[in-house]
């Protein structure tokens, strides 16, 4: 007879990862666990089924975590909980997220009272990077709220959850190109853009961007980019090729102690901060076209 586990293992980790790093980290800890994983406040949650050999299983942990983003700078915590229905317990504490006077991200599970103006965004957190409990996604649709004109149309690179995409739509693009090549991200950016209603406006294109497709993919009137500060610079020249005269373009995913250098590099390559937008330990920008 199998009896049942009497608790299980949180695992907590933090590392300085950009938000493709932590997809990625989703994905590998969603692979092993088979259950969704929360962020907040900078760390990853999950909780695992208690394991025979815990040394063993937390090596094996950190060795998976290593080899999928290359980063042995993990800060990982763990603790018992009691048996109870994991399901449940990780939404405790996750509720509507208002990002700007008019856009509030929210988890299906909860009821939430929009003012007659809001703009609800059903997101939920766990399965897939991009739900407003990052500090870069909410710089991001701030940025992304004060660049877009109704009927833009817009690039998402390395879209996620989608969640950029899917506000760009609901504030008035006319359309919003959503590039993700994790096939679990994808499928969860398709998802969601059914959900909310506006997947007529959103085309998703499942490949990993480059400066060809970028290209080819424009001319648009702004591209929207929360991913990697070494892969935003490579990508600038593109960008701006893609990008019609006088375009926006919201970055994001750099460290503030990366921030000079980063500003330095977009100069170079003939764009202008128009604003700045700081969140923690996140630094995200608006540039121009000029």
């Amino acid at each position: 007879m199998k009896y049942p586990k009497l608790r299980w293992l949180e695992v907590g980790i933090r590392t300085p990862v950009t938000d493709n790093e932590a997809s990625v980290l989703v994905d590998t800890l969603v692979q092993m666990c088979g259950r969704g994983v929360l962020e907040r406040d900078g760390w990853l949650y999950t909780y695992f089924e208690e394991p025979d050999d815990l040394s063993g299983f937390i090596e094996l942990l950190r060795s998976r975590i290593n080899s999928a983003i290359g980063n042995e700078e993990i800060h990982l915590v763990t603790r018992w909980q009691a048996n109870e229905d994991w399901s449940e317990k990780w939404k405790r504490g996750l509720g509507p997220k208002r990002i700007t006077d008019t856009i509030v991200v929210c988890p299906s599970w909860v009821q939430f009272q929009p003012e007659p103006d809001d703009i609800v965004i059903v997101i939920d957190p766990g399965m897939a990077f991009g739900t407003a409990e990052h500090g870069t996604t909410r710089g991001s649709l701030r940025l992304l709220a004060s660049a877009l004109q109704v009927d833009d149309r817009i690039l998402d690179v390395g879209s996620g959850s989608g969640i950029l995409a899917i506000v760009a739509a609901a504030l008035g693009a006319s359309e919003a190109i959503a590039i993700e090549g994790d096939s679990p991200s994808f499928e969860a950016l398709q998802k969601n853009a059914e959900r909310n209603a506006v997947s007529s406006r959103i085309k998703c294109i499942e490949e990993w961007a480059d400066a060809d497709s970028l290209q080819v993919m424009g001319p648009v009137d702004g591209i929207v980019a929360n991913i990697e500060t070494g892969v935003l610079c490579s990508f600038l020249p593109a960008f701006r090729n893609a990008l019609i005269e006088d375009g926006w373009l919201v970055m994001s995913g750099i460290l503030s102690m990366e921030w000079p250098r980063f500003l330095e590099n977009t100069r170079a390559e003939g764009f202008s901060c128009a604003k700045v937008d700081r969140d923690g330990e996140w630094t995200s920008g608006l540039f121009k076209n000029v």
